[in-house]
């Protein structure tokens, strides 16, 4: 099983959900970059769980330690080990299903290729070894900032409802100033009204996080196998529960002429190639073309319910199950860092090598 991402900003990710820690070893982070304890700890705030009703009560303070790799506020180019502690582990509640296999979750499948898996809250397979990733994407955010690239993530669609306006006609700025991470007031205040009514029925429900990439120079990709958008559709689909991604136009291209669809291009005042149109999604060739990047990522409803289901135990029988313990009823709202941090951390890695390929 493969526990690394990247090329030359490489990370490499460990623990499990109900195990003593998660953690990460970044490894090809530049020297002299500025970064406090303190801005990885925001990032892991943005994701920790706990955060609202609409989220698992599981009370994680999810506090960051730096082992390495950091010396006076400044990383110093060798490997940076960042740990974060379980706590608030209820193992108990997994006991129920130490022989089952959870309708959609990664139960058989792991038993399937290994002959054996951690049941305590799915072990590896939980959206717990995220937090090593947004621990590692706080040090990739720092980096592109440092280049003037941002990314932003936001809820765009939970269920049926949707957020119809584009990014250019939101203030990303008001991303936080809810609970489900919608910059729009009015569609937020619908979404949490229908988390509340899956997680009230015992359900749960799905739906699409939004990201943007600013500021990223033309020229980030590879023109063959390591395609950028390749990359960050793989980055993504590695996320737990998603189950689609599109970028520029995506789907909704497939209804255009080619005539309607080509970015045409011109060079502004002050001499910037640019193009009228961004149906590329700022990706063409799979390489950045200096215009924004732009994608969508799917999210299933989270599997766990607390309602019983039909399935089987791992001796073939077909038993009843109800989920026990906490969990989101959406997991929209904590999946925002989780994007960001997977972006940033894509870009970081072309970035470098973009920095290796010419004079």
């Amino acid at each position: 099983m493969s526990n690394s991402y990247g090329k030359l900003f490489k990370i490499t990710t460990f623990g499990e959900s109900h195990g003593a820690a998660v953690g990460v070893i970044v490894d090809g982070c530049p020297a002299g970059l500025e970064i406090s304890v303190d801005e990885i700890q925001h990032a892991l705030d943005r994701r920790r769980p706990g955060q609202s009703d609409i989220t698992t009560p599981r009370k994680e303070e999810d506090r960051v330690t730096i082992l390495s790799g950091i010396f006076e506020g400044k990383t110093t180019g060798t490997p940076i080990a960042l740990v974060v502690n379980n706590k608030d582990q209820h193992s108990h509640d997994y006991s129920h299903i130490e022989h089952a296999f959870r309708p959609s979750h990664a139960d058989y499948t792991y038993t399937a290729k290994y002959g054996a898996r951690d049941y305590r809250g799915g072990g590896r397979s939980s959206a717990r070894e995220t937090v090593a990733r947004v621990a590692a994407g706080a040090l990739a955010a720092k980096l592109l900032q440092h280049y003037g690239i941002s990314v932003q993530s936001y809820v765009s669609q939970v269920g049926s409802i949707k957020l119809r306006k584009p990014y250019q006609e939101l203030d990303l700025s008001q991303i936080d100033s809810n609970k489900v991470r919608c910059p729009d007031g009015a569609t937020a205040a619908r979404m949490i009204g229908l988390i509340e009514e899956a997680r009230d029925t015992l359900d749960t429900i799905g739906g699409v996080v939004s990201c943007v990439i600013q500021g990223v120079p033309a020229g980030l990709g590879e023109p063959v196998f390591d395609k950028l958008h390749a990359e960050l559709g793989k980055a993504m689909l590695s996320i737990n529960a998603v189950k689609g991604f599109e970028y520029g136009s995506g789907f909704e291209g497939v209804k255009m002429r080619g005539s309607e669809h080509n970015d045409e291009f011109y060079t502004d005042e002050q001499g910037n190639v640019r193009t009228r149109t961004n149906n590329s999604g700022g990706i063409q060739g799979g390489i950045s073309n200096g215009q924004d990047i732009y994608f969508n990522v799917a999210f299933k409803p989270v599997a766990t319910i607390l309602q019983p289901q039909t399935t089987i135990n791992d001796a073939g029988e077909e038993i009843t199950l109800k989920g026990k313990g906490r969990h989101d009823p959406c997991v929209l709202p904590r999946a925002v860092p989780i994007v960001d941090a997977m972006a940033a951390l894509v870009i970081a890695d072309f970035l470098l090598r973009q920095r290796a390929n010419k004079v």
